[in-house]
């Protein structure tokens, strides 16, 4: 048998609980306070790189407010003398301090910065519906298969505020389809999505729920103090909350959208307009959160199977039900489905934003219909035509 020895680890190489920091430091340098503070945070050691791109900045915002007209080098540097004043540029505008990585970044104030850092959405989003949208609260649960839908919906400016809940933290096996690295590993997965989002527009406001969905903190996910959410995304596993998420939304007359990651499945509720729909479009037998608190797990299996339609699964999940916990530790998931998840639920969701007549339902966008595969005698033959 072969010995260990216990050797003290050095102290450089203890680890340090994973922080909570989520929300950036905005520093407006051209008043005499935020000067203050930007020199106080410059002269410490929590700055490990700064990035300065302003004058590129402005020098595109000034395109994209009149691309027709051919600016010269000369023209764009009256332009930005115009636009900052008196202020020289290094003090105008807004500095970011992200406390996780220690970048310190200076971007455009906040009209400059959304007008254009969503320039490229138009005319598929046209400025007052993207103005209409930065107006709007999300509520996101469950931060894994739905990291993807929130860092799109950032992405593409549709919603300004946002409440993320999830109790989990990142594990190693969450990349195989988390838009994560190593380096994020036991971060709480609200907390980062947050500084995904935050690191895409600094300007939003975020609020997370670390412990997840529960009976003291549903409350305030739904009517916090910015006020109630205009549309909820679901994608938790936690079936007590996915029922008690839908029974506040239908109370408060929110839409919930689910991307169930298996075939493309897009669940839509539209309780903005049905406010006496039953919950999962009846699938779930009436059952209340009440209910569901007191089933055991194999009740909470065979209600969850009958709310994504069992029969309609994937080959692969329907294997996948009766190996969970003998074969494999959980739900199959691929990169692939939750992108195209996140794709699904950040279109829909701007969509009925802007007051579009989308229905109430269930639709499959799967990709194995949509571009299938031939079966193997049929790529035989047309093998052999081709060769001929």
């Amino acid at each position: 048998m072969v010995q260990h020895r216990s050797v003290p680890r050095p102290a450089v190489l203890t680890p340090s609980a994973a922080t909570s920091q989520f929300r950036p430091v905005l520093l407006d340098a051209s008043r005499p306070e935020g000067l203050r503070e930007l020199e106080a945070l410059a002269a410490s050691s929590s700055v490990g790189a700064v990035q300065d791109t302003i004058e590129e900045q402005l020098d595109e915002l000034i395109r994209c407010q009149d691309p027709a007209a051919a600016q010269t080098t000369g023209s764009l540097a009256a332009m930005r003398e115009r636009i900052c004043g008196e202020t020289p540029l290094w003090r105008w505008g807004t500095w970011v301090f992200y406390p996780w990585s220690g970048r310190l970044v200076h971007v455009l104030p906040r009209n400059d910065f959304q007008q254009l850092r969503t320039d490229r959405n138009r005319n598929k989003i046209d400025r007052a519906q993207q103005a209409d949208l930065r107006e709007r609260r999300i509520g996101v649960v469950g931060l894994s298969v739905g990291n993807s839908a929130a860092v799109t919906l950032a992405m593409e400016g549709v919603g300004g505020s946002f409440r993320l809940a999830d109790f989990d933290t990142l594990g190693l096996s969450n990349l195989n389809r988390l838009r994560a690295g190593i380096g994020d590993l036991g971060v709480s997965k609200a907390v980062l999505a947050a500084r995904q989002m935050f690191e895409i527009d600094p300007y939003l406001d975020i609020e997370v729920f670390t412990d997840g969905l529960t009976e003291e903190s549903i409350g305030p996910f739904f009517d916090g103090t910015g006020g109630t959410l205009d549309l909820l995304v679901e994608e938790c596993d936690t079936v007590w909350a996915k029922v008690a998420a839908r029974e506040y939304a239908r109370s408060r007359g929110i839409p919930v959208l689910m991307d169930a990651n298996d075939r493309g499945l897009l669940d839509v509720e539209r309780f903005d307009r049905e406010p006496d729909r039953p919950l999962f479009h009846g699938r779930g037998g009436g059952s209340t959160s009440a209910d569901v608190a007191k089933m055991n797990q194999g009740e909470l299996l065979s209600f969850l199977l009958a709310v994504v339609d069992e029969p309609r699964l994937s080959p692969a999940m329907r294997e996948a039900v009766g190996e969970i916990g003998r074969s494999l530790s959980s739900w199959p998931q691929l990169a692939s489905g939750v992108m195209l998840g996140g794709a699904l639920v950040a279109d829909t969701a701007r969509r009925i934003l802007l007051g579009e007549e989308i229905p109430s339902g269930r639709t499959y966008i799967d990709l194995d219909e949509l571009i299938p595969a031939m079966d193997p005698q049929t790529a035989f033959v047309r093998a052999m035509a081709a060769v001929r």
